[in-house]
């Protein structure tokens, strides 16, 4: 029976949770914006990892993003020393707006009904006056 899961894929998970303690105490350590680890992608030859963070304030996301970017050499040797691996993957840092963007189209279909209310209305109200002309007409 072939494995479901790859090794690559158990790498990453156990990344993804030791990075996420390593992330939180680097942005209490250095006042950085708070970020929490969401995903990681590691390569076959496990030699580079995507790691995707996002921001609870999307707005200070490019100070985040800058500061982990320059602390990754200091997170990758941590990284070493909590896991038993040969070869810690370089650590490549990217945002991910996934959140944000989820966020802005749970807003736009909160706001629809309204918009669709308003332009039901609308409608009716241009739609009564064209009704009135269409009863004038055959007479």
């Amino acid at each position: 029976m072939p494995k479901t899961f790859h090794r690559t894929d158990r790498v990453s998970a156990q990344i993804r949770r030791e990075l996420g303690t390593l992330v939180h105490n680097a942005v209490r350590e250095h006042g950085l914006p708070s970020v929490s680890v969401s995903d990681v992608e590691i390569t076959r030859d496990m030699a580079h990892a995507k790691i995707f963070v996002t921001a609870l304030m999307p707005e200070r996301s490019e100070e985040a993003m800058k500061g982990l970017k320059e602390l990754a050499w200091g997170l990758r040797m941590e990284l070493a020393r909590a896991m038993k691996l040969r070869h810690v993957p370089e650590l490549h840092f990217h945002y991910d707006d996934s959140v944000d963007r989820g966020e802005r189209i749970d807003n736009i279909l909160r706001d629809l009904p309204d918009t669709l209310a308003a332009e039901k209305s609308r409608t009716s109200v241009d739609g009564d006056d064209d009704a009135d002309e269409s009863e004038k007409k055959p007479e």
